[in-house]
């Protein structure tokens, strides 16, 4: 037993006073003369024993009475040493897109918000934060409408950041009890959970288990190309339970162009196909019909009018593969000798290739320099051989690149740099049993640039990244065959694509994206991204032939913007959320302690409760003083 006001306990003191009054009464006893008491020593004698016995009883109350009433003010009381301590509560409440499951009572979160508001102590202070708020040193009445209207967020953090972000809101005081709990449906994307023992400590975890998680979802999309007339759009679907049929329809804005059944295989995956018109611009939306996750039931996307590329490759040497790789409609190839080149229309091109020249001129180098700072793409590719002294005053410019000595040495391409911006979708696996082209001769080259394609000695045979990219070897036909390997199509198809970053069939939030708009504006204008009443001006900068917009943190929302100057559409951008939580698999807290996993959040507050309580003693004590002021009055009139 403990007690809130110990010192009092000295007032136990007074228990001295009653017991020298009943032990040493001055009490004087008068003799009155009587004639023949010989009948009444009977009575005398039971009458003494009567009084001591009162006497003694008297003297039991009335300690009783002063010990109780010491001990009531003294306000006796007992509670577990975690309850006598100041604590400090932080919780993180998951607002991911796997929250939006469904309940008996709503949505998975609104269900978890309810009863966190109402199970939270009115006058209790914490800190409450989400996956995109905070909420520090706060009590329910003063976020209840924030958290009623609580959104679901696009961001989801790990387990690990959870905790790790909480250590930061705690204050720095000692002898306080703090404690983080973790309200989620903890999916396994979340975890691992951290096995760290500081970590561990003080960590509760709420989950409360769906009865039937079930969800469908539109993965993704892809647009192949069935004649120059037609295309064909592919939508690929995944289910989370067994399922036979359902319905996807194809809009294009607010008007319904195609619906049609998606048929699920044993793996719960499938696809379905639209056609479409090549030439048309669409402003384009899946969507099915599903009662799990709602999110993912809608896939944006949009075909822009296309913009041709505008390739021209300077040199004498043949660029017959070339005129075949960068054709129309995507691009417009152009060729140009040495000696007819016009700089001033270096400029106007997306991107340039220096095929095969022996020398790179003073004047032309200059171009180039100026044309890549402003945006522009090359590509260099030696000739069989070289001024090496003027190719270097171009290649030095980018990433320190130089050529050195030419080795006359047979020799595989051997080594595909698949994590390679410009592979980047072109292989469905990494190949290990290529037929790999050749070259009889190359350069050897030091340079910081990444590697794309190297030979078999692990010499560098294509470098570059971004803007600049440098062969080391000539690709005539009397050193290589690479222009008749599968590997020349997408390599340049690519460089060529990348050389104009225009706006793709979607994107995905939260994944860095750079497009490029062919458009010359004054620094005084700016393009602005538009969704019905949503507006915001993304990150940009202002080269000389065209605009280039990076997007990470904005757009928070899916759908398709329009890309406005001054309220004149240029092109049309689509986002979709990341589609890592339509997988309904969770993690299992069963290697958790059991006192630090509940099921729901009643449950964890109803737990908080027992262990904080504190039972007060006082109230018993104030009703025995009372019975033993009852006992002392009986006493004194039934006892003679």
């Amino acid at each position: 037993m403990q007690f809130k006001y110990p010192e009092l306990l000295w007032a136990l003191l007074l228990l001295v006073i009653p017991i020298i009054i009943h032990l040493f009464q001055l009490r004087r006893f008068k003799k009155t003369p009587f004639t023949n008491v010989k009948l009444l020593k009977k009575v005398v004698s039971e009458s003494r024993k009567s009084s001591s016995i009162k006497k003694w009883l008297l003297l039991f109350t009335r300690l009783g009475l002063i010990a109780a009433l010491v001990i009531a003010f003294a306000q006796p009381f007992k509670a577990d040493a975690i309850a006598l301590q100041e604590k400090e509560n932080i919780f993180y409440l998951d607002n991911s897109f796997s929250m939006q499951a469904k309940t008996q009572s709503g949505t998975l979160l609104q269900s978890m918000v309810q009863d966190f508001i109402k199970n939270v102590p009115q006058e209790e202070r914490f800190t409450l934060f989400t996956n995109d708020k905070v909420f520090t040193n706060v009590a329910i009445p003063e976020i209840k409408n924030e958290l009623l209207q609580l959104h679901i967020s696009a961001n989801q953090l790990t387990i690990k950041e959870i905790i790790l972000a909480a250590e930061t809101y705690f204050k720095n005081k000692t002898g306080t009890s703090k404690n983080t709990i973790l309200i989620s449906d903890f999916q396994t994307r979340m975890g691992p959970i951290p096995t760290d023992s500081l970590l561990e400590a003080n960590i509760h975890y709420v989950q409360q288990p769906l009865l039937s998680p079930t969800n469908v979802a539109i993965d993704s999309i892809y647009l192949s190309t069935i004649d120059t007339d037609n295309s064909e759009l592919t939508a690929n679907l995944s289910s989370s339970y067994p399922l036979e049929t359902t319905a996807i329809s194809l809009y294009n804005g607010d008007k319904l162009i195609a619906k049609t059944a998606a048929k699920f295989n044993q793996n719960q995956k499938a696809s379905v196909r639209f056609s479409i018109d090549s030439n048309t611009s669409i402003i384009g939306k899946v969507v099915l019909s599903d009662n799990g996750l709602s999110y993912d039931n809608q896939f944006y996307f949009n075909i822009n009018t296309p913009e041709k590329l505008k390739v021209l490759a300077i040199g004498a040497s043949d660029v017959s593969y070339l005129s075949k790789i960068f054709t129309n409609p995507e691009f417009s190839f152009s060729t140009s000798s040495l000696a007819q080149l016009n700089y001033a229309t270096v400029a106007n091109y997306n991107l340039i290739v220096l095929n095969e020249l022996e020398t790179i001129p003073t004047g032309l180098t200059t171009a180039i320099k100026s044309y890549t700072e402003n945006g522009g793409n090359i590509i260099l590719i030696p000739a069989p051989n070289i001024d090496i002294e003027s190719y270097n005053q171009l290649a030095t410019a980018y990433f320190n690149t130089r050529y050195t000595t030419k080795i006359n040495q047979e020799i595989a391409v051997a080594n595909v740099i698949f994590d390679h911006p410009i592979y980047k979708n072109v292989f469905e696996k990494r190949v290990a049993n290529f037929q790999y082209p050749k070259v009889n001769s190359y350069f050897s080259i030091r340079t910081t640039n990444p590697t794309v394609l190297g030979l078999q000695n692990n010499a560098p045979f294509l470098i570059g990244i971004e803007n600049a990219y440098f062969f080391t070897a000539s690709l005539s036909q009397d050193n290589s065959n690479f222009k008749s390997s599968p590997l020349i199509v997408p390599t340049f198809y690519n460089m060529g694509v990348n050389s104009l970053k225009l706006p793709q069939l979607y994107n995905i939030l939260g994944e860095p994206i750079t497009v490029e708009i062919p458009i010359s504006l004054s620094k005084d204008n700016i393009l602005t991204l538009v969704k019905g009443t949503e507006v915001f001006i993304p990150q940009q900068r202002l080269l000389p032939k065209k605009v280039a917009l990076t997007f990470m943190e904005n757009p928070t929302t899916d759908g398709t913007f329009k890309i406005e100057n001054n309220g004149v559409l240029l092109k049309n951008i689509s986002f979709n959320y990341n589609r890592a939580e339509s997988i309904l698999s969770y993690l299992s807290l069963k290697n958790i302690p059991t006192n630090r996993v509940y099921e729901t959040v009643p449950s964890f507050f109803e737990k908080a409760q027992k262990t904080n309580s504190i039972n007060e003693f006082w109230k018993w004590f104030a009703i025995l003083a009372l019975l033993f002021v009852f006992l002392e009055t009986v006493l004194q009139r039934l006892l003679k």
